[in-house]
Parts: C-alpha cells; structure tokens; sequence
C-alpha cells in the first residue's frame, strides 16, 4: 500500500506542477504504481479544468477557452510541450538518424519546434472555443487529459527505448503490459458512467499504434519527449475527434 500512495504521489510530482514536497523512493515499485497512476493524474487535471469551466459559465467562450487553456499548460508545468518542440525540429530537420538524436538533445529550439508549439496551442484554444460555445458537456474535459496521459504511459511501456539512458529508459526498467492494463481501470469505471470513453479509448489505441510504428521507423525507439508528444498530441486528436462528432453529427457524443 505505501508504494502504491508513494507512485501516485510520484506520478503527481512528474506530471504536474502541484506542489508535493513529499520524497518518493524511486523503486521498481513505485515506478509501476506511478505508470498505472498517469490516468489518475489525468482525470484531476480535468477535474479541475472541468470544475473553472464550470464557474466561468456565461462568460464569453474566447476568454474562458483562453483561461482553461493556460490553466492546461500551467497545471502541466508546459513539461509535455519541451517534448512537441523536440521533436518537431528533428523531424523538420531532414538529417540522418544520428543528427536527428543530436538535435533533440540540443537545449535550444529551432524554428520547427517554435511553430510547432504554436500551432499545437492554437487548435487547442480553437478548439476549446467551439466546444464552449456549442455547449458540449464537460465530462470530455475530464476524461481527455486522462486517456492521453493512459496512452503516453501505454507508448512507454510497449515500445523500445532508442537508447539505454534517460528518463524513459530508467521508468522502463520496472514496467511491463500488467502495468498498462491496471492503468485501464480507472477508465473503465468512468465508461460505465459514459460509454462515450469507450470510443475515446479506441480512439487512443490507434493514435499510439500509428505513434509507435512511425517512431519506430524514424528514430528506431522511443524516449521521454516522445512520450509527452505523444500526451499531448493526443490530447489534441481527442479535442478533435470530439468537436468532429459535435458538429457533424449535430448531436451529443456517444453516451451522452
């Protein structure tokens, strides 16, 4: 049990802001239950963002869509983000695999990477916008942070790291596909609430089946950036596919 409490706190310290002065062990075990506690992170972080949507009903959608969303980077601490910028200036690079690692290693960020933190923030507050202003309810906001943060953890566990060193290498160590499917809990208690998670979830699975194959084969493995790309990547694929469902089907999402 106090492994457990201790991975959850991990997960808390690793993926937010919150401030937890609480020393973790970092151990096999509380390595495991921190994996399988990224969802949990997730749905608080929606919960909160659910909860201000909430209060700041009435207001005009552009401010509270601009609110929520630097909230989003703020709760986050902007980690995820580093991790689309890194990325984007090796895949913008055009260079061999070996100068491609080079450049995500490098600290400083190159014009792919700022245009790519551009655009991702932008669809999002766009996105955020319509939502609110269509009136779609908020159990979407809950549940987003949640599966995406379920399918960086998902991408971590089934894909090889690139290199035997870093972040992503020393979680990898303790975990295994158990990890991922106790991760799965969680969520699969919120679909019987809303079977509109269920689709959410295979929505998730493909995006982390086509994140992994394209990793795979441009960088032959995965590490930590990759990971929060993927995060929030998926964050933004599920606003999408939320907004897609709400206004071409003119009707509220599955289970609604």
């Amino acid at each position: 049990m106090k492994s457990a409490l201790y991975g959850v706190v991990l997960a808390l310290q690793f993926l937010t802001r919150l401030p937890l002065p609480i020393a973790c062990p970092w151990t096999p075990a509380t390595r495991r239950w921190a994996i399988r506690a990224y969802p949990l992170v997730g749905l608080l972080l929606g919960g909160v963002l659910a909860l201000v949507a909430q209060l700041m009903h009435g207001a005009p959608a552009p401010l509270a869509a601009l609110a929520l969303l630097s909230l989003w980077v703020a709760l986050s601490g902007g980690l995820h983000l580093d991790g689309v910028m890194d990325l984007a200036d090796a895949l913008g690079s055009n260079q061999p695999l070996a100068r491609r690692w080079e450049i995500m290693k490098d600290p400083q960020v190159g014009s792919f990477g700022i245009l790519a933190l551009f655009f991702l923030l932008a669809w999002k507050g766009v996105l955020l916008w319509a939502l609110l202003h269509y009136g779609a309810p908020l159990w979407w906001l809950v549940v987003v942070p949640a599966l995406a943060r379920f399918g960086g953890a998902a991408l971590l566990v089934l894909t090889p790291c690139a290199q035997q060193k870093g972040m992503a290498w020393a979680w990898k160590q303790s975990l295994g596909p158990r990890d991922v499917a106790l991760a799965l809990v969680p969520l699969m208690v919120m679909a019987i609430c809303w079977p509109g998670v269920l689709v959410a979830l295979m929505a998730v699975g493909l995006l982390v089946a086509l994140a992994r194959w394209a990793l795979l084969r441009l960088f032959q493995g995965i590490n930590g950036d990759m990971v929060g790309a993927t995060i929030e990547g998926g964050e933004l694929w599920l606003m999408g596919l939320m907004w897609s469902w709400w206004w071409f089907a003119m009707a509220s999402p599955p289970g609604i």
